[in-house]
């Protein structure tokens, strides 16, 4: 069987977060073509940690800057191996390329890293994200160094893979979009369920380790919510994410009908009994898993441009994308109140997963993808001088960066 190995940044929590749900999609993406998974991570154990066995997953722990990673890597000599983030690539890719030049190397973005820290640094200094505030951004710098030196490197957005062509200069064929996917069986049938009549108030989650969620929590708070209530007064607004902060905790106020829950023990539960979500997201990057959730749900939501991005294509929102305060008010009053526009609404939703998210849309050309990458790997690879180029340059310096904090460990 061939196998595979996953290097994960940390443990995979498909409850907490859309990046544990991606990867929890990977994993049986992979095995469905036949692959034995491994997957490793030098993170620390979590209460939320999803139990890999119950997969048929094996799972070990790794140290970083360690030998040991060789020894165990040479041993298993994976056939491929995925770096979940750049940050990962940098501190294993060497290693990999040293002990298993043979194994395909994939990068799994979860979504452009550099994109979300220049936006979020030019809403911080209230001026408008420019796509050239990318190129002079650090980190833009060693997350596209990571995605040359990969053979390929997986994004959710079409609108990133088109900024990595045409800001960048990334060859394309080192890139390939592969969005959340979900099985034709996860489709809301949306007789079975609640009615619009049989749900009440709003709803936000998302995890709190994530600022663009904490952001948005605060904007509906201080902004959006008061506007809303004072339209719809028995209303209640109930947010819900992993990880809250004391910061998060101290915004709860029952008079003002704002809910600060935390964890949700079901996050599908809790979407499906609202009547609609909102997530007035000002910065960030990727798809939002919650906005999907949201459909899958048969819930309608409210969001930005920021958060409805790349993920509607031509097809009608599953709801209203709208940036102002004052708009974004109206439009979830709208579908609060009208039962016509909320059931159109909850349509486009199903429209949407059914046309851009569907396993069966991608599986077989992604599996065809990867047979012709391990099978013409040498010329591939010759194709990518600027990838092989950063592996002769730059990883000759986060290799010896390694090695002296091993010695210096000792």
């Amino acid at each position: 069987m061939k196998s595979l190995l996953i290097i994960g940044f940390v443990w995979p929590e498909p409850n907490s977060s859309a990046a544990g749900g991606r990867m929890m999609q990977l994993i049986s993406l992979f095995q469905n073509q036949g692959f034995k998974v491994l997957f490793a991570s030098p993170a620390q154990d979590s209460e939320y940690m999803v139990n890999l066995d119950l997969y048929d997953v094996e799972r070990k722990g790794i140290a970083l800057n360690c030998s040991s990673f060789d020894v165990f890597i040479k041993e298993l000599n994976p056939s491929v191996v995925v770096f979940d983030r750049f940050m990962i690539e940098e501190q294993f890719g060497w290693r990999v390329a040293e002990n298993c030049p043979n194994a395909l190397r994939i990068l799994d973005t979860e979504d452009l890293h550099c994109l979300r820290i220049a936006r979020q640094k030019a809403f911080k200094k209230k001026s408008v994200f420019q796509t050239t505030d990318l190129l002079i951004e650090e980190v833009a710098k060693r997350e596209i160094a990571s995605i040359l030196r990969c053979d390929m490197s997986l994004l959710v957005s079409e609108v990133e893979m088109d900024l990595l062509v045409d800001v960048f200069k990334v060859d394309n064929a080192i890139l390939y979009y592969l969005p959340l996917l979900f099985a034709t069986n996860a489709l809301p049938d949306l007789i079975k369920l609640p009615s619009y009549e049989n749900r009440k108030d709003f709803v936000f989650i998302g995890n709190f380790l994530h600022e663009p969620n904490w952001n948005a929590v605060l904007y509906l708070k201080e902004t959006i919510w008061p506007l809303i209530k004072k339209q719809l007064p028995e209303a209640v607004l109930h947010i819900y994410g992993a990880y809250p902060s004391q910061k998060v905790l101290q915004l709860h106020q029952v008079k003002d009908g704002f809910l600060i829950h935390g964890r949700a023990n079901n996050a599908n539960e809790v979407v499906q009994q609202a009547r609609v979500v909102l997530a007035p997201l000002r910065f960030g990057a990727g798809i939002k898993g919650k906005l999907l959730e949201a459909m899958l749900c048969g819930t309608p939501s409210v969001t930005t441009t920021i958060g409805a991005e790349s993920m509607c294509g031509d097809l009608s929102w599953n709801g209203c994308v709208v940036d102002e305060a004052v708009s974004f008010c109206e439009c979830a009053v709208r579908l609060y109140r009208d039962k016509q526009s909320w059931q159109q609404a909850q349509q486009h939703g199903v429209t949407i997963l059914k046309e851009r998210y569907l396993y069966a849309q991608f599986e077989n050309e992604f599996s065809a993808r990867m047979t012709f990458l391990m099978e013409n790997l040498a010329a591939h690879r010759i194709a990518n001088f600027m990838g092989e180029l950063l592996h002769y340059h730059t990883l000759k310096s986060t290799k010896y960066m390694s090695k002296w904090i091993e010695e210096k460990k000792k």
